[in-house]
């Protein structure tokens, strides 16, 4: 009879210790599942981050481009009025390479500016999807630790 207690006590001993590993590898799964649905939400809020930059920045360099255009448009007209008052061909000749200077001096300013503007953006869309990329690669190494 001392042996079949013994040997049940073992038996509950050993159930108890199987229900305690399975219950503690139950917790450490959901917690991962946790850590996994977390890192994902991140990441969708790190995306919508990235889109809203780059709706706010498209929008920027639209009006710049609007502005870039009407005043262009502008000076276009003041100078095809001023071409139409000049007396002479040499004075043609003139305001024509003066108008070309101007426009071209215009261009090169505004395409410095475009470029500064696309950079800018850029680094700001970017900046958020850089850092999840980083949250990836420590928890990566995390995970193989």
């Amino acid at each position: 009879m001392a042996t079949a207690k013994t040997a049940a006590k073992k038996v509950e001993t050993l159930v108890d210790d199987a229900q305690k590993a399975a219950t503690e590898g139950y917790e450490k799964v959901t917690k991962g599942f946790e850590d996994v649905a977390a890192f994902n939400q991140e990441n969708v809020d790190a995306l919508v981050k990235s889109s809203s930059v780059a709706a706010k920045a498209a929008e920027e360099i639209n009006a710049e481009w609007v502005s870039f255009s009407k005043k262009s448009m502008d000076e276009g007209v003041a100078a095809a009025k001023e071409m139409t008052s000049v007396k002479s061909i040499p004075e043609f000749v003139e305001k024509q390479a003066e108008m070309a200077k101007s426009s071209f001096d215009a261009m090169i300013k505004q395409s410095a500016r475009f470029n500064e503007m696309y950079l800018a953006a850029a680094k700001e869309v970017y900046a958020p999807l850089t850092d999840r990329a980083s949250a990836a690669a420590d928890m990566a190494k995390s995970i193989r630790a």
